[in-house]
């Protein structure tokens, strides 16, 4: 039976620490601005095509990461600054609708230079090899998706406790308008925030098309609509919470797709019952069971409006 579920599990540990990643944007930004902001998954997806492109063109490899991570923060910070900043004291649905707006935008601009064509991933050496653990194959990125992924959050945790930026994007998730009161340089914290969500972005985007080597302009609307249920189910606007959701959801996602294999091994079901189907549908059926009993996820904090 553990022969049978560990591959599934190893997976979905691999495929959470891709989804944390992105969730971390989505918590990030909600958290100082209470935006969801539609477009982070579209930002992951454009990391992965700007990869392809730089690396096809010549450039070596470690060169070519190192360049997808600047430009995808540079992207983070350009939407902010075109899309957001300008909306910044508009109503809450305008910005909702430029962030819909952007998400498109990216969306058929890489339609437009790719034609639509599937894009394929650079393989990266290392991580794209193979490596056996146990009853499980399994590539090397795997392993290593977890790891980074906890030293990331690790080192992000400590930025935003031990120092100057940290301390401000606390106290502008504390309160907006007495931050801007007190002297804080909103607009700064405002930019680093979206800056620090892309790279993270860029980073998962790495790990994952390593897993699926393909790309095309939609591949962001999948992983980045689970990253943010993750970021809901953890308690959106708090990172831990979004990071322990965004495990939960991946491990639970690939043990539903491998859930006919496991029956019928284990002698549950004679036959396969194509269980695998669900897989998707699990992740946004938890996200209304978490909204109707706990709407404020596992960690988040219950919000009371100040008369």
């Amino acid at each position: 039976m553990w022969n049978t579920v560990f591959p599934y599990l190893l997976s979905g540990i691999s495929v959470g620490g891709q989804y944390a990643l992105i969730a971390i944007g989505y918590t990030m930004v909600y958290g100082i601005l209470r935006l969801i902001n539609f477009a982070h998954g579209d930002v992951f997806m454009v990391a992965g095509i700007v990869m392809v492109y730089v690396v096809s063109s010549g450039v070596p490899l470690w060169l070519s990461i190192l360049l997808v991570l600047l430009i995808t923060s540079l992207i983070g910070f350009l939407i902010e600054r075109v899309a957001y900043k300008p909306l910044r004291t508009a109503p809450r649905m305008s910005v909702m609708i430029s962030a819909i707006g952007v998400s498109y935008t990216l969306q058929n601009l890489v339609l437009y230079i790719t034609g639509g064509l599937n894009q394929i991933y650079p393989t990266i050496p290392w991580i794209s090899g193979s490596v056996t653990i146990g009853s499980a194959t399994t590539k090397m990125v795997t392993l290593v998706t977890p790891v980074l992924t906890i030293i990331l959050v690790v080192a992000l945790v400590q930025l935003i406790n031990h120092t100057k930026i940290g301390m401000a994007m606390r106290a502008v998730s504390k309160d907006f308008e007495t931050s801007q009161l007190m002297g804080i340089k909103i607009n700064s914290v405002i930019s680093v925030t979206f800056v620090i969500g892309s790279f993270l972005a860029a980073v998962g985007s790495i790990l994952y098309f390593t897993n699926y080597t393909t790309v095309i302009q939609t591949s962001g609307a999948m992983p980045g609509l689970k990253a943010f249920v993750a970021a809901v189910f953890g308690g959106i606007g708090s990172i831990p919470g979004a990071v322990i959701g965004a495990f939960i959801i991946g491990i639970m996602e690939n043990i539903i797709k491998g859930l006919d294999v496991i029956l019928f091994k284990s002698g549950v079901i004679k036959a396969p019952l194509g269980l695998a189907t669900f897989s998707d549908a699990f992740t946004f059926a938890l996200l209304i069971v978490i909204l109707v009993f706990k709407p404020t996820g596992l960690f988040g904090e219950k919000v009371t409006d100040k008369v």
